[in-house]
């Protein structure tokens, strides 16, 4: 029971403290492509590619902004 409670505990303060407070657009922005990339594969028409596109672009753009917000700390 107590591990199950630290599991929880862990859980829940990592989703909330990475996913909500820092990374909610990236997030978002997954949630989003899996959305978008559903209707396709419905159709029968292969939409990985667009999954990975979004990987990729979240990832650049949640770089760039954690690196312009160093540089604004420098000055």
């Amino acid at each position: 029971m107590i591990l199950w409670r630290w599991t929880c505990a862990f859980v829940t303060r990592w989703l909330v403290t990475f996913v909500i407070d820092y990374a909610w657009t990236v997030a978002a922005g997954i949630g989003v492509a899996l959305l978008a990339s559903w209707g396709p594969v419905q159709g029968g028409v292969p939409a990985w590619w667009l999954l990975a596109l979004a990987v990729l672009g979240a990832t650049v753009r949640s770089l760039h902004r954690a690196v312009m917000r160093e540089r604004r700390c420098e000055w």
